[in-house]
């Protein structure tokens, strides 16, 4: 007998890449074993040295396919060397991790999307606009909710594949909706967001729609969409003066500004000054604060120690990068 893993990887098409999957079938009792792919097809390769290596990092349940199936999520590695493919942001990760492990980094990340179906949001008149934005964070009703079947879907593949999905909310546009993955350590948090993706595509796909991370899906009057980053170390969940540090870290100089050049694509579009964004042009932080650049909870300033959320990074950014920077630049700044 056998089961079917399913393989999952982030490829190299730019300025976003896409996830990639397909299936081996494997004996009974044996592991995933590393793999390979063509690499001229999905931009990590030349076509005349084309293999790429798939090595898996972090193997689920498969609660699609069911029974004794599994999902792989796998880096990417050069052939012959073994080392890891430019394109792997994970290793990086690793790294930093490592370094950092005895201040005990925490992520929870905001994982914001927006469902479409034949070039529009869900939800969304053939021509015109919905009414405005109101109604529709949190909401309730045939009128204020589009896709829910889907992210109920999504919810329970998440729970079913052991992620550590804490939540779901309907967001403040139509057909716009967000999950919540942690408290998961700077590399889990990469795997289990990346996974987490892969199973909203998957799902969705089933009823003919996309669930896009783009950070600005609808231009004008609308909100963008976001991946929240909430962070702390152990330091930080005992002291305030650690939580002012680690504003501080954040808004050194040249900080800013390589934060936001690993957040992903569409900052200027997004991070306007509007829409519960501060201009990525200025750092500032705050409490309860959702137009600052790091918004430090209320009850975090009442208690005197908990965790920060860092408001920047875009729904479509990297969250292996988004960690390895958030940790590499606070842990340092806490040593």
């Amino acid at each position: 007998m056998s089961y079917r893993a399913e393989y999952i990887w982030i490829d190299g098409t730019e300025p976003l890449p896409y996830i990639r999957s397909k299936t081996k079938i494997v004996p009974d009792g044996e592991e995933p074993p590393i793999w390979g792919f063509d690499g001229s097809s999905t931009n990590q390769a030349p076509g005349e040295n084309s293999d790429c290596v798939l090595n898996p990092v972090f193997v689920t349940p498969d609660p699609i396919r069911g029974g004794d199936d599994k999902l792989v999520l796998c880096e990417v590695l050069l052939p012959g060397t073994m080392e890891p493919h430019p394109t792997n942001t994970r290793r990086a990760t690793v790294e930093v991790a490592e370094r950092f492990a005895d201040q005990e980094p925490w992520f929870g990340m905001e994982q914001e999307y927006t469902f479409f179906k034949e070039n529009r949001p869900l939800g969304w008149p053939v021509e015109g606009y919905p009414a405005p934005q109101g109604p529709y964070y949190c909401g309730v009703g045939a009128i204020e909710i589009a896709g829910r079947e889907i992210v109920e879907l999504h919810t329970e593949a998440c729970m079913e594949a052991g992620l550590n999905i804490s939540g779901t909310n309907a967001e403040v546009m139509l057909g716009q909706w967000e999950f919540q993955i942690g408290p998961c350590g700077p590399v889990e948090i990469g795997d289990q967001i990346w996974m987490a993706r892969y199973l909203l595509f998957r799902i969705a796909e089933e009823f003919g729609v996309d669930a896009s991370v783009a950070a600005k899906p609808i231009k004008g009057d609308w909100n963008g969409a976001g991946m929240h980053t909430n962070f702390s170390t152990n330091k930080m969940r005992e002291s305030y003066d650690a939580i002012i540090a680690a504003c501080e870290a954040l808004g050194a100089p040249g900080k800013p500004e390589e934060h936001i050049a690993g957040y992903g694509i569409g900052t200027e579009d997004r991070l306007t000054g509007l829409h519960e964004t501060a201009h990525y042009s200025e750092f500032r932080y705050g409490v309860s604060d959702r137009g600052a650049s790091i918004r430090i909870p209320w009850q975090v300033a009442q208690e005197k120690k908990g965790y920060i959320e860092d408001r920047r990074p875009n729904a479509n950014a990297d969250p292996y990068v988004v960690a390895r920077l958030i940790t590499d630049t606070v842990c340092s700044a806490l040593a």
